[in-house]
Parts: structure tokens; C-alpha cells; sequence
């Protein structure tokens, strides 16, 4: 029956509202791996802070933010997760997050059964970015009730050392090109 109606939807809409997925659908998130992630605020309103000379000044939500992602890692130590650089943006957030090998993903090949490619989103970079998007949400509006976040966010899977060290870059430079980014406002 439900098969049937969404057949019957999709037939009726002909697929005009559905959003694609933004993730690659050949690749499994729980996968061990460095990840370039992006979160955007909601109509990218800045509420991170602000840019000064080059540097990051975060304003309490930014200073939430930092302090939630820094708590991530201490969470989810059965995740053998390791953080690369971050940077708090006034309306965004920068972070590459390195996934090791763990009973969960899929690298483990002795733990196939716990493969979660098209699963429960726990135990991969979706789970880690709604538990920590929704950790700063829960902060941030005691502050601000206007508070939101976009609700989807970019990620990109760093493939060899080289893209490595230039997201770092990227990273490391976004403050001081804050007046060139796509994001400014």
C-alpha cells in the first residue's frame, strides 16, 4: 500500500517537488575518511560574530558553536574520530572531521552486518552533524529565539593529501578573505 501511493505521487507530481539527496549515493557515510564539512545559519544571517582584521571574533552563539563542535569529539570516542581544522564563520561553519576505522563503518569488513549505507543515520557524518547542529541550536536560542541553521549542509570527501592540505588552507585563510567569500554579507 505505501509502495503504491508514493508510486502514485510521483506519478501525480512527476517528481516536480522532490528534493534530491545532496549526498553521494555511492558512498557510505560511516566510511572511514576525511570529510570538508560546511554548515550554513539560516538565510545566512550572522550570528557567529564577526570579522576583524583578518580574525574571527565570535560573538556567545559563536563561542557555542566552537564549544560544541570541540565536545563532538569527545562523545563519540567509539567513532575513532579525529578533528581537522575549523574555523567559526559569522554565518557559517568550516571543519574537516576525520572518521577512522570503527566497528560501525564499513572498513571493518569482520562488522558487515552493521554496514549502514541506507540505514538509521547513527554512527556517520549525518549523525554527527544533526547531534552537533542540534546541540547549538538548543544553546544558541536561549540567546536568540531567532536562531536557525540551513537545513541541509555541504560535505565534501577528501580524496588524497593534496585536497587535504589545500582545504586547510582554505580553512586557515577564510577569515582573512571574509570580504571575497561567497557567504559574505
Amino acid at each position: 500500500m505505501r509502495l503504491y501511493r508514493r508510486n502514485r505521487m510521483s506519478e501525480k507530481f512527476q517528481n516536480k517537488y522532490r528534493i534530491s539527496p545532496a549526498r553521494a549515493q555511492w558512498w557510505d557515510y560511516s566510511n572511514a575518511g576525511a570529510y570538508f564539512v560546511t554548515v550554513c545559519t539560516s538565510g545566512m544571517e550572522c550570528y557567529f560574530g564577526e570579522v576583524l582584521n583578518g580574525e574571527m571574533s565570535l560573538s556567545d552563539i559563536g563561542k557555542i558553536v566552537e564549544s560544541e563542535w570541540l565536545k563532538t569529539f569527545e562523545m563519540r570516542p567509539d567513532m575513532n574520530l579525529e578533528i581537522g581544522e575549523y574555523v567559526v564563520m559569522p554565518n557559517h561553519f568550516h571543519a574537516i572531521i576525520i572518521i577512522g576505522n570503527n566497528v560501525f563503518n564499513a572498513n571493518n569488513s569482520s562488522e558487515a552486518d552493521i554496514h549502514n549505507k541506507f540505514g538509521a543515520q547513527s554512527k556517520n557524518l549525518a549523525s554527527i552533524i544533526g547531534g552537533f547542529k542540534s546541540a547549538v541550536t538548543r544553546k544558541a536560542l536561549v540567546i536568540n529565539s531567532e536562531f536557525a541553521w540551513q537545513s541541509r549542509y555541504h560535505e565534501h570527501i577528501i580524496k588524497n593529501a593534496e585536497s587535504f592540505e589545500n582545504i586547510t588552507k582554505y580553512i586557515i585563510n577564510n577569515p582573512d578573505k571574509w570580504m571575497e567569500d561567497r557567504f559574505f554579507r
